[in-house]
């Protein structure tokens, strides 16, 4: 994580929203957030902050392969999350 990042009032509240209380989903949010909210475009942002609005149970199943996600938009973050090096 960047000084700037820390330092940012924007960041600092994504990365409270990212905060889901499943160590998982946490850990793979906060792996996005590292990894490629910097260079992603907004409209990629966009589609990451409407992920961060679905409900914990649901993104469960969608990250652990459980149930596929209906949300093409969706399903290709959840995807590009789950590639990223840990």
């Amino acid at each position: 994580m960047s000084v700037v990042s820390e330092l940012d009032p924007q960041m600092k509240r994504l990365r409270w929203r990212c905060r889901r209380g499943m160590r998982e989903l946490d850990q793979l949010f906060e792996r996005y957030l590292d990894r490629a909210w910097a260079q992603d475009s907004e409209a990629q942002r966009a589609v990451f902050l409407r992920l961060l609005e679905c409900e914990d149970d649901k993104l469960w199943r969608w990250f652990m392969g459980y149930e596929a996600c209906p949300d093409a938009e969706l399903d290709a973050t959840i995807q590009r999350i789950l590639k990223l090096p840990a």
